[in-house]
């Protein structure tokens, strides 16, 4: 077999020793001191390709949306850390900071939400479209689909205008899609947009207003839903945000790209994990609410349970979007005046995890599914819309990328390698004279 040898200079890039023969592969060094190594020309060079599955060593593009230290706990949108959008801004602010690179000044704020607010409206025929799913379809599909029939209402040419033109339809429609799955779910009327309401409102309203009781927004709620949006806006090359990437660098458009990216999401390996946060704790609390005894078994490699909402694929330290949840979690659930089991479970949980050896050597931290549904039950979301929830925030942070993949000239269509394990060439055998298989 080849011999393999890969020597990193700063300077020259990497040098690698492959068969005898000496190949120099460029470095690539981002902004925050990242380092990688240019591999497009490694197959044409050697033959070789790189097996990475999952792509967890794979960098599948440049980009100057978010920025993600894992070991340092550290998330940027634009080089501007979480915290201060999270304490400062509003969803809608950090929305164009995605999109458009900086924050928006208050006429520019002003003016894009107002365009938002001039689109909230769904056409009268996707009232028929929604009434074709079965009543107990989950939300996610339903919003995908959804999302992917907007390509059939707005069939322009691309331009850069029909596609800011869909970039405001998206983010605008976006919640009158989510509460109108909902809605349907429970065989509810469909509630009408309130354009006099801020968005994460206006949200809430289509939710759970009714034609004969109206709803009214708590300012703390409304905030809570504004903050959680702004956490989950983007994450840089995750599952879903590669995903539409890889549909958009086909040149399809941005509602199928976008469609792609939830049904991405609607994995439980992906964004349904805050969905099993709650089920870990409802499980906790019918066996007696006993936190330590439940993380004994999870440590145990011979039981099967797990503690859910602990540990990032990415973040080897405090997820810093749990910290800023853990506070608006308490000051959600005293504004509603709700003593809840399951949070003083999830506190028990916290506190034992962070003492305990085992959690601290594994690196396994709260992340941001462990409050958010906490947060979510409170508000009175269902379970099955809680992933749905998620797809609201991520929304700009995927629109943001589509952008920046479709306006880099390096994008090329997605098409990754393979190492083929199967049968070498053989020749057809007639039926006739086939044999059975033990």
């Amino acid at each position: 077999m080849p011999t393999t040898t890969v020597t990193p200079s700063p300077t020259t890039g990497a040098h690698l020793e492959f068969d005898g023969k000496s190949v120099v592969l460029p470095m690539i060094n981002g902004s925050e001191g990242e380092i990688g190594i240019d591999i497009q020309a490694l197959r044409a060079k050697t033959g070789a390709i790189t097996l990475d599955p999952g792509y967890g060593n794979t960098g599948s593009c440049r980009s100057s949306i978010t920025f993600i230290d894992g070991e340092k706990g550290i998330l940027r949108y634009r080089g501007y850390p979480i915290e201060e959008l999270a304490e400062m801004s509003t969803f809608l602010e950090v929305a164009w900071l995605l999109i458009y690179g900086e924050l928006p000044t208050a006429e520019e704020l002003a003016r894009f939400s107002k365009e938002i607010t001039y689109h909230t409206l769904l056409h009268e025929d996707f009232v028929r479209f929604f009434q074709a799913f079965p009543k107990d379809a989950h939300p996610m599909p339903v919003a995908a689909a959804s999302v992917a029939a907007l390509a059939t209402f707005y069939q322009q040419p691309e331009t850069d205008k029909s596609i800011q033109d869909a970039v405001l339809r998206l983010i605008a429609k976006m919640p009158t899609i989510a509460a109108n799955a909902y809605k349907h779910s429970t065989g509810q009327p469909f509630i009408y947009p309130n354009n006099s309401l801020d968005y994460s409102s206006n949200f809430l309203r289509m939710m759970f207003a009714t034609p004969c009781e109206e709803y009214t927004v708590d300012p703390v709620l409304s905030r809570a839903v504004d903050l959680l949006l702004i956490l989950h806006a983007d994450h840089e090359q995750n599952c879903s945000t590669s995903t539409v990437r890889m549909v958009g660098s086909s040149r399809a458009n941005l509602f199928a790209s976008i469609s792609a990216g939830i049904s991405a999401l609607w994995g439980p390996l992906h964004g349904g994990a805050n969905q099993q946060v709650i089920e870990m704790l409802e499980r906790i609390e019918a066996e007696g609410g006993d936190a330590q005894k439940f993380v004994d078994r999870a440590k145990d490699k011979k039981d099967n349970s797990r503690l859910m909402g602990f540990g990032h694929r990415v973040y080897k330290n405090y997820d810093p979007r749990a910290a800023i949840l853990k506070k608006s979690c308490a000051s959600v659930l005293n504004k509603l005046g709700i003593r809840s089991r399951r949070l003083e479970i999830a506190m028990k949980l916290e506190e034992i995890a962070l003492k305990d050896d085992y959690f601290i050597t594994h690196k396994l931290y709260p992340n941001v599914d462990f409050y958010s549904g906490i947060i979510y039950q409170a508000l009175g979301v269902p379970v099955n819309m809680f992933t749905v929830m998620f797809t609201l925030g991520r929304l700009p942070g995927w629109i943001a990328q589509w952008l920046e993949m479709r306006r880099d000239p390096d994008t090329r269509i997605c098409r990754p390698r393979q190492i083929y394990t199967g049968a070498v060439q053989r020749s057809y055998a007639p039926i006739t004279s086939r044999t059975g298989r033990a």
